[in-house]
């Protein structure tokens, strides 16, 4: 007997599309602005007369705030839709980067960095990724969270050098200007998404389940705390690499232009990565394909930790590790959705997303410790090797299936 022909996923409406390039936009432009500040470290402390901590610490906690309030800010949208919400980080975004414009001195620094981690969460992916994953259709939403990564990924292709011509061509301290004023493009976008269908989640899950039951079920699930773990080591590579690489490759005596396109590169390779993991999250385990992606990154960095420093190995590895940058959150934040359903994914995801701003703080501020320390950077290189590993092996335990809750609403 013939096996039945699989039936074709629901095509998504031209409203739908419309909302996920205008979502796609804004995190063009949100993660875009905030993946060149590793180009501000040298200039910046430079002028100052500051150590390179000071200003990674500053980033560092720009990342912790942005995942601490993630979650917050996620339940705020799951209740009332991510437009409002997003405003108001748009708000924040431009008090920060004014604030930083006029920084003499540790204080502007520290402040304009936590108004911007306040930003993230409230107008960055945490909140994007929630409405819109509950918009679309179940078996589109793998793709469709891709598509919505691939636009964070050209935010860096574009944003990082752009960033670099207007520190050429004003300084930092006009560059910060220029930066918020770019930051002001996302209010209109943001606004037309007020009426995103399905955009807020109802005042009860599935089943009649409320926000603390939808905390306590996650908490109680060994793969939560998995992804969790996980996590962390995605935020602790990419903040890393992008806050600490520019300066690195200074240091080895490579142009400072080299580090931007290094890390516009990452941005192009991770449109195709990021996309590329969507589509597969959608045929394929996906908790399989995170660890996999984990071990490729271990591999990367080991590879580029023996090679000589050229330009054409920083540029093989900027390509290499784009291709496995921001690919593990629609895996990830899929498998949140799969696993307990998408009606408080935003809170959800946004509790995964803090353990990867912890790694990202880390990241930022211990590499600078360690500079500062011992005056390079080999230390931070083999550990990110070993978490990659780690991370790897995390997540092969994971049993990637709806809880009880949704089989017996679906039996």
């Amino acid at each position: 007997m013939s096996s039945p022909a699989r039936a074709t996923p629901p095509a998504l409406t031209s409203r739908m599309w419309a909302v996920v390039a205008a979502a796609a936009t804004v995190m063009t432009i949100a993660m875009g602005l905030r993946a060149g500040f590793g180009l501000f470290v040298k200039p910046v402390s430079g002028d100052l007369g500051i150590g390179r901590e000071l200003f990674t610490f500053a980033v560092g906690l720009q990342n912790l705030l942005w995942g601490a309030l993630a979650p917050f800010f996620g339940a705020i949208a799951d209740r009332h839709g991510a437009a409002r919400v997003g405003l108001l980080g748009t708000a924040l975004y431009v008090g920060g980067l004014l604030l930083l414009a006029e920084t003499s001195g540790p204080t502007e620094i520290v402040l304009g960095n936590v108004l911007i981690g306040a930003a993230l969460a409230a107008g960055g992916q945490g909140t994007l990724i929630g409405a819109v994953g509950r918009m679309v259709p179940p078996e589109r939403r793998s793709v469709v969270l891709g598509i919505l990564m691939a636009g964070g990924s050209l935010g860096q292709f574009t944003m990082v050098p752009y960033t670099q011509v207007l520190i050429a061509g004003f300084a930092w301290h006009g560059a910060f200007v220029a930066l918020a004023a770019t930051a002001l493009v996302m209010a209109p976008l943001l606004w037309t998404l007020r009426d995103i269908p399905g955009a807020a989640a109802p005042a009860a899950g599935p089943g009649g389940q409320t926000l603390r039951e939808a905390l306590a079920e996650a908490f109680r699930h060994r793969g939560f705390w998995l992804l969790v773990g996980g996590f962390f080591v995605c935020g602790f590579h990419v903040v890393f690499v992008a806050t600490h690489l520019p300066a690195y490759l200074g240091d080895q005596g490579l142009p400072a232009e080299l580090a931007a396109f290094t890390l516009a590169l990452t941005g192009l390779f991770n449109i195709v990565g990021s996309y590329a993991a969507g589509v597969l999250g959608g045929r394929y385990v996906k908790k399989n394909l995170l660890a996999l992606l984990y071990l490729a990154r271990a591999a990367v960095f080991l590879a580029f930790i023996l090679a000589p420093k050229t330009e054409a190995s920083v540029l093989i590895f900027g390509a290499a590790l784009g291709l496995l940058w921001l690919s593990t959150v629609p895996l990830t934040s899929g498998l949140v959705a799969t696993i307990f359903g998408p009606a408080y994914m935003s809170m959800l995801f946004g509790i995964v997303f803090f353990s990867h701003q912890v790694g990202s703080f880390l990241g930022s501020w211990l590499g600078g410790r360690i500079y500062d320390a011992v005056g390079n950077y080999d230390a931070m290189w083999w550990i990110s090797v070993a978490l990659g590993v780690g991370s790897a092996l995390l997540h092969l335990p994971i049993r990637e299936r709806p809880v009880a809750r949704l089989v017996g609403r679906t039996a």
